[in-house]
């Protein structure tokens, strides 16, 4: 069989992948603190036959760290976060890093995020705070004050920028290498009654989708001719034999 039928087989392969990420990009475009999903594609060289033959690879994906834009919810249970940290949640998966700041208090005064997971302090523990001591004041640094007494401090870390990141739900992350903690907060920061939401910018994501879509067509009509030519081969061969 012709190589370009394997050719345009691996195309469509990789297209359809493409086609998950950027359809899942695009769903997930109002959700709080979402990093979009992008995929490497590369090619390798067929070893068989006298000419090298390109296959597209089936790509590597990987998480887009670029910041989202931030909305004003006056909430004070809502934290932006500045620079390039992340808040920690406990989760049945471990400690997951994201950049979802929206929070809530328990009945019990445990700090929440909206999926009921426990947010973390710096030094890896869930945060209590007193349900009955009014809305809270959360300064740059995390601190968090309930009137005249500071009851915690959020957790903020740094990933490292060659860390490969898993996906864990919508929002949140897991890196393969530890994250740290951050000391400095003249650039890093949380911003309170404020959200990041999604680094999706819809109107690019679904203009790669069509493009996408039309080249995964056009992959379909090169392995269509290919088959095609191969018939015609096989009916001209039957025909002389």
């Amino acid at each position: 069989m012709q190589s370009a039928i394997y050719v345009g087989l691996s195309a469509q392969l990789v297209l359809e992948k493409r086609m998950e990420t950027l359809a899942r990009n695009v769903a997930n475009m109002n959700t709080a603190g979402y990093r979009a999903e992008e995929v490497k594609f590369s090619t390798f060289l067929s070893k068989k036959g006298p000419d090298g033959v390109n296959f597209a690879s089936e790509g590597e994906s990987f998480i887009n760290r670029m910041h989202g834009g931030v909305d004003k919810t006056g909430n004070p249970l809502d934290v932006a976060v500045e620079g390039d940290g992340f808040l920690a949640i406990s989760t049945p998966a471990g400690t997951v890093y994201t950049r979802d700041g929206r929070m809530k208090i328990t009945a019990q005064g445990e700090l929440q995020t909206h999926s009921n997971y426990p947010v973390l302090d710096a030094g890896g523990s869930p945060m209590l705070l007193d349900p009955e001591g009014g809305p809270p004041v959360i300064a740059k640094d995390g601190m968090i004050w309930q009137g005249t007494q500071q009851v915690g401090a959020l957790g903020l870390f740094t990933i490292d920028p060659n860390a490969k990141l898993q996906r864990y739900e919508n929002s949140g992350v897991i890196p393969d290498k530890a994250a740290t903690p951050i000391l400095d907060f003249v650039i890093n920061g949380v911003r309170q009654g404020f959200v990041e939401g999604s680094n999706v910018n819809p109107i690019r994501e679904m203009a790669k989708l069509i493009m996408v879509t039309r080249a995964f067509e056009s992959a379909a009509n090169a392995i269509d001719k290919g088959e095609k030519s191969v018939d015609g081969a096989i009916r001209s061969l039957g025909e002389t034999s």
